[in-house]
């Protein structure tokens, strides 16, 4: 599903004019918030509801570099759903070429323990209605 569109901002690119490769994953959580929203759970209502997404394995794979000015759109797949954890994969690309992707898995946290906690069923019955096999 498209989620979001970002343009290539000047501080953006490193010394070779490229994307800087930690970019890519600022791109992927603003198109994590943007998923969420688009399959009914805007971030508030996530949280209200005990969901804590926070992301422990982040797999990138560059195809193309992006440039300063580059208009980048974002495709996030939801791919698997566990207990307490979840995957997304975010495809990005300029001018439907892909430049890369972000495999993140991401467990449900309960912040004041500091530990994984069951995603809520509702949001979890959300995503799997969302997963789209690779």
């Amino acid at each position: 599903m498209s989620v979001y569109q970002h343009r290539v901002r000047n501080h953006e690119v490193d010394s070779q004019g490229f994307l800087f490769n930690s970019r890519y994953l600022e791109v992927a959580d603003v198109a994590m918030t943007e998923y969420f929203r688009a399959i009914g759970w805007p971030y508030p209502k996530l949280v209200a509801e005990g969901t804590d997404p926070s992301v422990v394995s982040a797999t990138l794979s560059f195809r193309s570099p992006a440039y300063f000015d580059d208009l980048l759109d974002t495709d996030v797949t939801c791919t698997k759903v566990g207990t307490s954890s979840f995957q997304l994969d975010v495809c990005i690309t300029r001018d439907q070429a892909e430049v890369a992707m972000i495999e993140l898995i991401y467990v449900n946290v309960d912040a004041t323990k500091a530990r994984s906690r069951p995603i809520p069923e509702a949001v979890a019955q959300t995503l799997r209605n969302h997963i789209r096999p690779r």
